[in-house]
């Protein structure tokens, strides 16, 4: 793997490269904004292309470059995630974490993970970033994988 300064920029490269593809990194002010406990808003698009705005709680997985939210497979947000859009591409979702002046925007593409491995990491990541949950077979994960990062100015890398 290989991260690190841009070849002759001095600007930190807040990207990994992996076998497949770029990983997002998050600065250090940036990943100590996303453990404190705070909620965020998770915008999807709805079947006709208008934004559904929800409150979630989250976690970022700094090595993967993902946020996971976990919800009811049923839920509007799920059924949003789970759509692709008119292109066949997949399905785009952002988070938006605020608190006084700080703010972080992540957004990328959205998957529903079934993988009950998986649902139990992002359970137990969310134990730790917030509370317990109570078990829910219907739990599912929007994982998305985030290729953009928004942030105020002193967060900004």
């Amino acid at each position: 793997m290989a991260s690190g300064k841009s070849a002759g920029s001095g600007v930190e490269n807040p990207y990994t490269l992996v076998e497949w593809g770029l990983v997002v990194h998050l600065n250090p002010e940036q990943r100590v904004f996303v453990t404190e406990r705070h909620l965020a808003t998770l915008t999807t698009l709805r079947e006709d292309g208008s934004p559904h705005v929800v409150p979630v709680a989250f976690t970022w997985d700094d090595d993967a470059g993902v946020v996971r939210i976990t919800t009811n497979r049923r839920s509007v947000k799920a059924r949003n995630a789970g759509r692709r859009g008119p292109g066949g591409e997949p399905a785009r979702a952002s988070v938006c974490q605020v608190e006084g002046g700080r703010w972080m925007t992540l957004e990328g593409t959205v998957e529903i993970v079934t993988d009950l491995a998986e649902v139990v990491d992002a359970v137990a990541r969310y134990a730790r970033r917030y509370r317990p949950l109570t078990p829910n077979p219907d739990r599912v994960v929007l994982r998305i994988t985030v290729d953009k990062v928004m942030s105020s100015a002193y967060m900004a890398s």
